[in-house]
């Protein structure tokens, strides 16, 4: 029988929406799986047929810690994704990967951490005279941590926040806020084996005073994504497999897009490593998810 580790942490298990459809998906198919916690030393992840990633989420406090235990998962037995996809995927300089590979993406300007910030700032905002406000965020983070909204007008707490993160050796993005997102919100497109599977509409989590909402159910709706936000949404998974150098596409991904103020869909984010896939607004969302699983161990077993 086929032994399968379903990868998530104690804090965040209980938010995880996604774990309920895949247990009962490996039920239905007859594998034995198991909720394991990335951190606990007492698992022998060798007796596991593979190793599924999904929802480890305090390991952006840990990413040392986390790092290594997907190499030695990886050496042990099936790791999906792999560690190269843990590793480029959990920092959003992927951005810059992805665009000069033509995928369209919100307007960024990178900053490394001893980058003087006066003069890209000014920069920014010389080239973006219609934004009113912008974001900066640490390229590393989850649920919005260090991002933050600022108007045209506060150059000086914006470079203070800046600083603020360079000085913890955070590299740091500078982004106008597209207004679209207050009205339209995100469309959060989930793909198996680039395979478009189902869609959500997210609303803006970054409010103007400061506030961050948790994107709990309540801000998730269904919505179908149109045939040129999938097809965006594809173009930067496929050249994330490019920059990753990976013989098969990734078996799965989130891509976050947002619309332009000419209607045009682009990038916000991608989600490769261990993305909430929103199972629960797809029925057959989590079968296909394993089904594509079962594959990988194949492949998996004929390379041995």
């Amino acid at each position: 029988m086929i032994k399968l580790a379903l990868i998530t942490d104690k804090p965040n298990l209980h938010i995880d929406y996604d774990m309920p459809p895949l247990l009962e998906a490996c039920k239905q198919l007859s594998i034995n799986a198991d909720v394991c916690f990335w951190d606990d030393p007492s698992v022998d992840w060798a007796a596991y047929t593979a190793v599924l990633i999904r929802s480890p989420w305090d390991c952006i406090e840990n990413l040392d810690e986390f790092f290594a235990w997907c190499d030695k998962v990886h050496a042990l037995t099936c790791l999906l994704n792999v560690p190269s996809v843990a590793r480029w995927g959990l920092n959003k300089l992927y951005l810059k990967d992805i665009a000069a590979r033509g995928v369209p993406i919100i307007p960024s300007v990178f900053l490394a951490p001893d980058d003087a910030p006066e003069g890209y700032l000014a920069d920014f905002l010389d080239a973006n005279t219609d934004s009113h406000e912008f974001v900066v965020k640490p390229t590393i983070g989850s649920y919005s941590r260090g991002v933050k909204r600022f108007v045209r007008g506060g150059s000086q707490a914006a470079l203070a926040h800046i600083r603020a993160l360079q000085k913890r050796g955070s590299h740091v993005i500078i982004q106008p806020y597209i207004t679209t997102i207050d009205t339209y919100g995100e469309t959060d497109l989930t793909f198996f084996d680039n395979t478009f599977s189902h869609s959500i509409r997210k609303g803006a989590m970054l409010m103007a005073d400061g506030t961050v909402n948790v994107p709990t159910p309540e801000f998730r709706q269904p919505r179908e994504a149109d045939a040129e936000e999938q097809a965006v949404a594809l173009s930067a998974l496929v050249a994330s497999a490019e920059v990753l150098g990976l013989e098969l596409p990734l078996l799965y991904g989130r891509v976050d897009v947002i619309r332009d103020y000419d209607g045009r869909p682009m990038i916000m984010e991608m989600e490769i490593c261990e993305p909430s896939l929103n199972l629960p607004f797809r029925a057959d969302s989590a079968m296909n998810l394993i089904k594509g699983v079962l594959k990988r161990i194949d492949r998996h077993l004929v390379d041995l």
